[in-house]
């Protein structure tokens, strides 16, 4: 029979396992990216005195991923950053699922809050 305190740690060790995987993953992307950068950018001299934003395809969705699947180093850059910013608010949606499976409906209320927030502050300019 399961128990509380048991099925309390299989939560943790399913959301850290969450974290690990998503941090990994991130890390990998980027790593990618970067090596993939430098094997096309880095014999190029870069003049710092004029500031260049990012291009356009990088600053949204959409382009990133549409960069990173042609395999564009920037935009492989860029989505692992994604990755890695998705990865704690994977952590809250999960978290929320698993107070709604077990009635907690306090939690369950705070965390939908945070992850109202986090929602927020991603798509508010």
């Amino acid at each position: 029979m399961n128990t509380a305190a048991e099925k309390k740690g299989r939560t943790q060790e399913m959301l850290g396992a969450l974290l690990i995987t998503g941090v990994a993953a991130a890390a990998a992307i980027v790593l990618t990216g970067g090596i993939l950068y430098l094997v096309k950018y880095g014999a190029l001299h870069q003049d710092y005195s004029l500031f260049r934003g990012e291009p356009p395809g990088l600053r949204h969705l959409g382009g990133i991923f549409r960069l990173a699947w042609s395999l564009e180093s920037r935009g492989i850059i860029q989505a692992g950053l994604v990755v890695l910013i998705a990865t704690p608010i994977a952590r809250v949606a999960f978290s929320f699922a698993i107070f709604l499976r077990d009635r907690d409906w306090m939690y369950s209320f705070f965390t939908l809050v945070v992850f109202t927030v986090l929602m927020y502050s991603l798509a508010g300019r």
